[in-house]
């Protein structure tokens, strides 16, 4: 019976690991490298990258919620009249 021998700690990344690389980026939903530019920033810690990953996505805005430009230019010329 052939056993996987673990070597290093259960709560670290080792992004040499292609398994655990694919694991963890499904489970973030992250691109491999904004999963390796996470690593550089918040270090090999599991936690500390899961952290990162969801800071980084509440940053990020979905999709473009202005408004359209004629509504930016409307308002624009109504506050210039006063």
């Amino acid at each position: 019976m052939h056993r996987r021998h673990v070597t290093g700690a259960r709560n670290r990344l080792d992004l040499s690991d292609r398994v655990q690389v694919r694991i963890v980026r499904k489970r973030l939903k992250v691109s491999e490298e904004d999963l390796a530019k996470i690593v550089r920033t918040a270090g090999n810690s599991i936690a500390a990258v899961a952290k990162e990953a969801t800071s980084r996505k509440r940053l990020t805005l979905p999709g473009s919620q202005m408004p359209p430009e004629e509504t930016i230019a409307s308002i624009a010329k109504s506050e210039m009249v006063r």
